[in-house]
């Protein structure tokens, strides 16, 4: 058989890898076939599927988690360098600064450091020694910062290997760092590791030599806590907890919250180290406040000035009063939730939006209005954002617990559910209302529903059951600020938002703790119930975009201002409070009943408490995130047609299509990676009967549809079975019925004659053997699946 007619896989095992092996590649250095993303998540309904994977068809690498070269491989029908673009939108993801392409021929490579291209015979493949000099000549580093990047990451068998955003944010921070590099900044999504980035980047530093006294800075107990007892327990014995303002000289990587550090001018803990005692320092979360000039953090951080700081965050900040870009500079890698939910590591999201008519509307109290303490109402117009902060009508707070309730009962009343409020006045109403509407559960556990807030020692003493996936209470925890961020809360399904939010950074974070995956306890995607039209900040382009730099010069007005004020709450007071450093708004007065006055005097409450006023729900829709990263609000019946047709225009070019297909289900994973996923489609249709093939026409082209008996029968009524006999005729009966039952994926895939009803007839060889072969067989199949869609 001559090279043209070899298939691609033929290609690769005759010439090419036989190439790249004889170049001196041994297999702990080639990974064939490398699938370096999960597959999207794609959610509609309450049904999800996974996409495709992105895979090179090789990745070279020098030392582990050292690629140097991707080389994609095409038949030889093709050109030898068609594979070309794709090997480099590969080397892009994956920060490989070698790619080659082939036919069999030989390679077309291209030098993406240099922008050089050249053709090579298969023979002149580059050996990988050759390869790593090429490339120290190309990125100029020198024998020093060579020995801190050769440095091996942190492995012990069965220990997690880092994903191939992690592996490109380790590898350039470290770089950086052995170049010089005194700031860093690393931007990765919350759900993404950022925890076990830092440790692997620690690790290296330290174990070269390059950084040998280190502090983890953060300013949430929890935050430290979950780092010494997760990704950083290698470090055993070598690291210490600062605790009680006391520093031991004696270790050399120090987990430390700011407010241990700091304290009085002059007086800070921080002191009792010399300014050049760390070489190195990690900023945890460095956007709450290692930017602001006149914080905590600064002072530790000039204190401390000789050390590399590097920071990470999944919401850098840009405001007049702090930025993160300003500090540390352009971030050296930023991987965002988009990116994450695309690449399938981060959980998908749909958006309920519910709107309330007094939101929608408005409340404007009847002149001399009384609240329910006897204080006249400030006669105005009040909205959305006033309630629960100025005034405070009851049926409200029972209408949205009303709708939690509702879509828990729906779906599932044990999901983990972050209910955000306004205050902790607020929230603790919020709970009261919840148990109202969910008498049974609590009765049979009080920790069904909780307030965990900074105020709540009971509560606070819960969050790491909430955290914990095997624990099953608490299921709804009610909240201010406190579980914005640092909560690695993986189960939590349900984020409800009944506070205003105008920070981007605040929205973010709060996002965040839906975003984790664990697939194995069925948390798959999460949903979020909007009471206070915060999604809308889906929307802006600074969502999953990088914030533009906000820069005071010399005092004037700034080049630019932010559009709405940000809302970050206070950072803290330097002491170590107990509340983890995250300031609440108490509503300004706790939770007591009586409301006290404001300042001014004994005539103004601070809230108003209104409970004669009936809220009613006016609008509801449901939203999911597009294969663009949009939310989109059309019915999925309409979403699935437009993307159908898309696609397929015509009906004839369909069939077409269809009819040609060696295998149908490639038609169906295709379209399902367009985001059409026809199992969410049948279960809203009521349509279970119908396969893949009559639903697709039905919905897109008007086409009357036939169930899978009803052409399984036809098949028989036109005597199709009689062109075969014996074993051959029972296998397609088999098949026939299989179709019948569970539709037309099950009969494609030759694993079906290991089933039972197969086995009755005989052993696979012996059922591929009375076709007179495999492919014999398979030409049996697909003749049998045209069959079936015949009319």
């Amino acid at each position: 058989m001559g090279k043209s007619h070899l298939s691609e896989e033929d290609i690769k095992l005759r010439y090419i890898t036989p190439a790249i092996q004889n170049a001196g590649w041994d297999n702990k250095q080639i990974r064939m076939e490398y699938a370096f993303t999960a597959g999207r998540i794609i959610l509609r309904g309450n049904i999800t599927a996974r996409g495709r994977k992105k895979s090179a068809d090789y990745l070279l690498s020098y030392k582990n988690n050292f690629p140097l070269a991707i080389v994609e491989a095409k038949d030889n029908t093709k050109p030898v360098g068609a594979g070309l673009q794709q090997a480099i939108d590969y080397a892009k993801s994956l920060d490989v600064p070698y790619v080659y392409a082939s036919n069999g021929d030989g390679f077309v490579e291209q030098n993406l450091i240099t922008g050089e291209v050249k053709e090579l015979k298969l023979e002149e493949f580059p050996s990988p020694e050759a390869l790593y000099q090429r490339y120290r000549i190309d990125k100029g580093f020198d024998e020093a910062e060579e020995k801190v990047m050769l440095e091996p990451y942190y492995y012990i068998p069965n220990y997690k290997t880092p994903r191939y955003y992690q592996r490109v944010a380790i590898n350039r921070t470290v770089d950086a760092v052995a170049k010089g590099r005194n700031r860093v900044l690393v931007v990765s999504a919350t759900g993404t590791g950022k925890t076990f980035m830092t440790f692997q980047i620690i690790y290296r530093l330290w174990k070269s030599g390059l950084k040998k006294k280190i502090l983890f800075l953060a300013d949430r107990n929890v935050l430290v806590d979950q780092t010494i007892t997760g990704d950083f327990k290698p470090f055993s014995g070598k690291m210490t907890k600062v605790q009680n303002r006391n520093l031991d000289s004696s270790y050399e990587i120090y987990m430390a919250l700011y407010q241990q550090l700091a304290g009085d001018d002059g007086e800070e803990a921080f002191r009792q180290f010399q300014p050049n005692f760390f070489d190195l320092i990690v900023i945890d979360e460095c956007h709450r406040g290692s930017a602001k000039e006149e914080s905590a953090w600064r002072k530790i951080l000039d204190y401390f000035s000789e050390a590399t700081h590097v920071g990470c965050t999944a919401t850098p900040i840009e405001t007049k009063e702090a930025s993160s870009f300003s500090y540390f500079g352009e971030p050296i890698y930023e991987y965002s939730l988009k990116q994450g939910i695309d690449d399938g590591f981060l959980a998908p999201y749909k958006v309920i939006r519910i709107g309330l008519d007094k939101d929608l509307e408005g409340y404007r109290p009847e002149a001399g209005k009384v609240d329910k303490y006897g204080y006249e109402i400030e006669d105005r117009e009040y909205n959305a954002k006033d309630f629960d902060r100025n005034l405070v009508i009851d049926d409200r707070t029972r209408v949205v617990a009303s709708k939690i309730t509702e879509f828990l009962k729906k779906t599932d009343r044990f999901s983990k559910t972050i209910v955000f409020c306004v205050d902790i006045e607020h929230a603790e109403r919020m709970r009261q209302a919840l148990i109202n509407e969910n008498k049974d559960l609590y009765a049979e556990n009080d920790r069904y529903i909780m307030r965990i807030t900074g105020d709540n020692d009971i509560g606070k003493a819960q969050l790491e059951n909430f955290i914990d996936e095997e624990s099953t209470y608490p299921v709804i925890a009610v909240t201010s600020k406190l579980m914005t961020t640092g909560v690695d809360a993986k189960m939590c399904k349900l984020i409800v938002l009944e506070n205003n939010i105008n920070s981007m950074t605040e929205f973010k974070q709060i996002i965040g703790r839906g975003t984790r995956l664990l697939e194995d306890y069925g948390k798959t995607y999460f949903t979020i119930m909007d009471f206070r039209n915060a999604s809308r900040l889906f929307a802006d382009p600074d969502f999953d975009g990088k914030p533009e730099v906000v820069i005071d010069l010399d005092g004037d007005d700034p080049v630019d201002e932010p559009d709405t004020p940000t809302d970050e709450g206070e950072e803290g007071t330097g002491e170590d409070t107990g509340t983890d450093g995250v300031k609440e708004d108490g509503g300004e007065y706790g939770t007591s009943d009586t409301p006290p006055f404001d300042e001014e005097g004994e005539d103004k409450p601070r809230k108003y408490y209104v409970g004669d006023v009936t809220v009613r729900v006016l609008s509801e829709r449901v939203q999911y995130v597009d294969k663009d990263g949009k939310l989109i609000t059309e019915s999925l019946i309409d979403y699935t047609k437009k993307n159908i047709l898309q696609q397929y225009s015509r009906l004839d070019e369909f069939l077409r299509t269809w009819t040609e297909a060696e295998k149908k289900q490639a038609i169906i994973d295709e379209l399902q990676d367009d985001g059409v996923l026809l199992e969410a489609v049948r279960e809203e249709l009521g349509k279970t009967e119908l396969d893949d093939f009559d639903l697709i026409c039905h919905i897109a082209y008007d086409k009357a549809p036939l169930t899978k008996k009803e052409r399984a029968e036809n098949v028989k009524k036109r005597h199709y079975l009689y062109k075969y006999s014996d074993t051959a005729k029972e296998v397609i009966e088999a098949l026939l019925d299989k179709y019948a039952n569970d539709g037309i994926k099950e009969i494609e895939d030759t694993k079906v004659l290991q089933l039972k009803e197969f086995q009755k007839i005989g052993s696979p060889m012996k059922i591929v053997k009375a076709f007179g072969g495999k492919e014999a067989y398979q030409k049996a199949v697909q003749e049998l699946e045209n069959e079936i869609y015949y009319a």
